[in-house]
């Protein structure tokens, strides 16, 4: 289960976490590419003449009926598919100059719209809400998400169920450390939370997860990791990851209770994050180390409970206003009695000054476990 909390006090529960902001607000910001271009002749991208596309459909959009003007609209849908030579000039081969490219089944299905269209108000709509997607670009404070053209980011999950195949595996991702995040809740989160630039803060770093996935998608990271050994494989691991914006990956030892967050960001001359992401233990399920500090070594659930809430009053000077804080935690089961960690911990944020914003519930298809009941059915 996911909280997203925001800084004034938000929570968005994603799959097995919650995300969390204090009582400033909270922003979640995306970039990442807007289409894929398929092989052979299965053309992804369909790359228009930007100033020709728009004087075309500002033609469209003039002709006198309905039936002329889906006429227009037909032509033009039969041109990007190829069914028909580009009399209009309309298609370029390459992205540079004076061209805006669109995932092709996206532009298709909204020409498709202006040609199922009952009426020719309807029509001009679609087409003027067209022209606006290749003209003009409209983002939020949170993210870098083009919200004219929002149905183009197919790998961003919008929904409250996450269901996600198995773990991301590729480049320096690896399940060496048990328990570890998966790396596509860190990923759809900056994608959701933060723009290019912004600062992610993991206060529980473990094997550096989240800090991989800051190099892949330009942003910035501190991750605190309370174990030394763990945090030096992390190291190591992130360092290896290719990191072509140059972003800063700081990866600290120390324990998030009391660390000093504020002087760690101070040595990059930044004041604030963008975005908090809490991965902690669930209690004493495993013990990450041998450190009585660790909350895995806690050893009631309102001690764990006392010293994860003392974590989220450490780290809230240090979010920006306005922007989230994710908690992505799992339940447990101890002594014939299920512990609902996710909600005591979800209580111990609010408690705190933010709000709820979502929860979020992950759905992991491919685990260990489910492989073992495969087999076993088999």
């Amino acid at each position: 289960m996911h909280g997203i909390h925001k800084k004034v006090g938000k929570v968005k529960r994603c799959a097995k976490g919650y995300m969390i902001s204090p009582t400033q607000p909270v922003v979640v910001a995306e970039n990442t590419a807007l289409f894929t271009v398929l092989p052979g002749e299965q053309i992804g991208v369909a790359i228009l003449n930007k100033s020709r596309a728009l004087e075309v459909l500002a033609a469209i959009e003039a002709s006198p009926t309905l039936d002329s003007l889906k006429a227009g609209a037909m032509e033009l849908k039969e041109i990007i598919s190829f069914k028909r030579p580009d009399t209009l000039n309309l298609l370029n081969i390459n992205l540079n100059g004076d061209t805006v490219g669109f995932r092709k089944d996206v532009l298709l299905s909204e020409i498709d719209q202006v040609l199922e269209s009952q009426s020719q108000e309807r029509a001009i709509y679609y087409l003027r809400r067209l022209q606006k997607g290749i003209n003009q670009v409209r983002t939020t404070k949170i993210n870098d998400i083009n919200l004219l053209r929002w149905k183009e980011y197919s790998d961003i999950i919008t929904d409250s169920l996450w269901i996600l195949g198995k773990r991301g595996t590729s480049g320096v991702h690896m399940a060496w450390y048990w328990g570890n995040f998966i790396p596509q809740i860190p990923r759809q989160l900056m994608l959701r939370y933060t723009k290019k630039g912004d600062w992610v803060l993991d206060p529980f770093a473990g094997s550096g997860t989240t800090l991989i996935e800051c190099r892949r998608l330009q942003r910035n990271g501190l991750g605190v990791e309370i174990n030394p050994e763990v945090a030096s494989k992390a190291q190591e691991l992130i360092s290896l990851e290719s990191n072509p914006w140059k972003v800063v990956s700081d990866l600290a030892v120390g324990d998030s209770t009391d660390f000093d967050f504020g002087q760690a960001l101070h040595r990059h001359s930044v004041k604030q994050v963008q975005l908090v992401i809490l991965h902690p233990p669930y209690h004493d399920i495993i013990k990450f180390s041998s450190d009585p500090r660790d909350l895995s070594n806690c050893r009631t659930v309102d001690e764990f409970l006392q010293r994860f809430g003392s974590v989220i009053e450490n780290v809230t000077p240090v979010l920006e206003k306005k922007r989230y804080l994710s908690l992505v935690i799992g339940d447990k089961y101890s002594k014939g009695e299920w512990i609902p960690l996710g909600f005591y911990c979800m209580n111990e944020v609010l408690k705190r000054g933010y709000s709820l914003k979502a929860i979020i519930v992950k759905n992991f298809e491919d685990t260990r476990a489910k492989r073992n009941q495969k087999n076993c059915g088999g």
